[in-house]
């Protein structure tokens, strides 16, 4: 890499693959400046008109089943919360309300996904708003609220539909399965000026499933 690279990566606390990525985001290169963009996933679903993993029975087993896979492969310590989907919306706010950086971001995905707890989970709630010194004001104020709203529509703009997605250089790579093409991105691979990558983005469309009237 030649030169400092600014990503910004966008990510819903209701993801585990969001979580495992966290995790690893000590393996890009060296000098990499990272910007932590929290998304609300429904509302990149419903810009897309798409459904979430979880949405889709046998694919929400799969996902637990993988994700858990993922995490024991990665030697990643993980812990289902109780219940699957929740609104992640009081952790977004939170994060925003303690400051976005990655303390913040480190210990609200363990809260949901070491520790197995719920937004709603009030008395734990509580005291992890305690611990990033967040009063409830705090996140009901409406500088909060904007900068979520804002960071959803500047991941619409970027052509980000799902999460982790991490931009950089005006490109998107989705999920947790593209981490090492992202790093293989920032190391300045020549795979991504090969003929095989440029058919792959031109690729046109062909024949087109109708939805049933």
């Amino acid at each position: 890499m030649t030169e400092q690279k600014t990503i910004d990566w966008y990510f819903d606390f209701i993801s585990p693959f969001s979580y495992l990525q966290a995790e690893l985001l000590h393996t890009l290169p060296p000098g990499v400046a990272l910007r932590y963009r929290p998304v609300l996933l429904a509302g990149l679903l419903n810009h897309w008109d798409n459904k979430g993993p979880a949405e889709i029975p046998p694919k929400r087993t799969w996902t637990f089943e993988h994700c858990a896979w993922l995490a024991h492969r990665h030697g990643i310590p993980m812990t289902m919360p109780g219940h699957h989907p929740f609104n992640p919306l009081p952790l977004l706010r939170l994060f925003v309300a303690a400051g976005g950086g990655e303390q913040a971001l480190r210990r609200i995905f363990h809260f949901v996904w070491r520790e197995g707890h719920l937004p709603t989970d009030a008395e734990p709630f509580r005291q992890l708003m305690q611990e990033l010194n967040v009063t409830p004001e705090m996140l009901d104020s409406p500088d909060v609220k904007q900068a979520i709203k804002r960071n959803g529509e500047d991941a619409i703009a970027a052509g980000v539909f799902g999460v982790p997605t991490a931009v950089v250089d005006n490109r998107c790579f989705w999920g947790l399965d593209a981490t090492d093409m992202l790093q293989a991105w920032l190391r300045g691979d020549s795979f991504f000026e090969s003929p095989l990558f440029h058919s792959a983005r031109s690729l046109p469309p062909g024949i087109q499933r109708v939805k049933p009237s």
